[in-house]
Formats: structure tokens, C-alpha cells, sequence
């Protein structure tokens, strides 16, 4: 099967975890750090859960999966291992055509989980079409090396140079050349050793006087 590779919006959405185990605990979280409604259901829960539950950012419903669960659900995870409630999940999402992922089960998803690496707004993702999560992890973990917390930064500072060039009277494809410049250059490895006043010489040089890291992150 060949996957189509999409990236959802689902702040204040709401998704619901079938399942309280660890699986279903980074379920949730994941989930949560995107701006979700959450709601899990299982018979039990990690202490996480029950944690972020008595916080309010979960709502926690300790008894078995049903049906009407999925009433008014944008997407539904089963994190569970038991074979038989995991193909009701799928089946029921089916039938309300319900985004569904069932953990390491891609014969039951209509949607798969990539292998994710984060690094502020910059998120690359891995897939392997659910071949082998095993090499996807290890792909990842390549990537990691290569791509450190300097990127975090790197974005940051390249998205407020966008702001303030647009909010010049400048014809769009004109900034193409400065931005190829920037991305060309050691600028993250000067951010990685937190050379502020080379980082300075580098930006000036290339869009010109005022362009300086701390005004540019200030303004931003």
C-alpha cells in the first residue's frame, strides 16, 4: 500500500485513546501536544494519565471501551493488546468513518503514526508504510544526530527574517537569493556554539544593516 502523507490539524479536536497502559500514555501525550481534546478509556491507567486527568487536560473514563464512544470523534487510537477489541475499534471507526490508527496493527488502520522527530517547529517523520517500524526508529535516530536542538533556533530566526522582509515593499521572489544564502551557510552551526556576534556579521552581510539576532528575535 502506498500512503498518503498528510500532517492534520486537530487543535481542539476532540480524539479519543482507547487503552491506559504505556502505549496508550504516548498516545495521549502525543495527542496533547497538538492541541487535541483528549479523552481515554480503558479499564485501567498509568499514573500519567490519571495525573494529567485530575489536571483537566484528559478526560479519563475507567470502564471498557463501548461503541457510542466514538459519538462525535475526529479520530480514535486503540492502544490496547487484546486482537478482538482492537478489530471492534477499526470496525466501528469504519462504519463512522473515523480517522483510526490501531498501535503496531497497519492491516487495521486507515491511517498510520510515522516515526517523528521534533526539533521546535521543525518536525521531520519517517515512514516505512508499516513495513518496519524498527527501521524507521533507526532512521530517525540518524536524523537526530544530524539535525540538532540548533534547528529550533535556526527556524525561529529564519521565520522572523520572513516577517520583516514581507513587511518590506519588496517583490516576494526577490527574498528567494537571501534565504538560499542563509540556509547554505554555518549559520546553525554558529548557533549551535552560540557565536552571537558571528551569527551578526553573517546576517548583515547577506540582507544588509539593522539585521541583527537580537532585534530580529526581540521584534518576532
Amino acid at each position: 500500500m502506498r500512503y498518503y502523507p498528510v500532517q492534520l490539524d486537530i487543535q481542539g479536536r476532540n480524539c479519543l485513546v482507547v487503552g491506559g497502559g504505556a502505549v496508550g500514555t504516548r498516545k495521549a501525550e502525543r495527542l496533547l501536544s497538538c492541541g487535541a481534546q483528549v479523552t481515554v478509556v480503558s479499564r485501567g491507567a498509568t499514573d500519567t494519565l490519571r495525573g494529567l486527568a485530575a489536571q483537566g487536560a484528559v478526560t479519563l473514563t475507567l470502564r471498557d471501551y463501548a461503541s457510542e464512544d466514538l459519538a462525535q470523534m475526529f479520530l480514535v487510537v486503540g492502544a490496547t493488546d487484546d486482537e478482538a477489541l482492537n478489530r471492534r475499534i477499526s470496525a466501528d471507526a469504519e462504519r463512522r468513518q473515523i480517522l483510526c490508527n490501531i498501535a503496531d496493527r497497519p492491516e487495521m488502520c486507515n491511517f498510520i503514526l510515522p516515526s517523528i522527530l521534533q526539533r521546535g517547529d521543525l518536525t521531520i517523520t519517517v515512514s516505512t508504510s508499516g513495513k518496519s517500524p524498527a527501521f524507521a526508529k533507526k532512521l530517525r535516530r540518524t536524523l537526530a544526530a544530524q539535525y540538532g536542538q540548533e534547528y529550533a533556533a535556526f527556524l525561529d530566526l529564519m521565520g522572523a527574517i520572513r516577517q520583516r522582509l514581507l513587511a518590506q515593499a519588496h517583490a516576494p521572489e526577490a527574498h528567494k537569493p537571501l534565504f538560499e544564502a542563509l540556509i547554505d551557510s554555518d549559520l546553525p552551526a554558529l548557533i549551535r556554539a552560540n557565536q552571537r556576534d558571528a551569527i551578526n556579521v553573517l546576517l548583515e552581510k547577506v540582507l544588509g544593516k539593522g539585521y541583527r539576532v537580537e532585534e530580529l528575535l526581540k521584534a518576532d
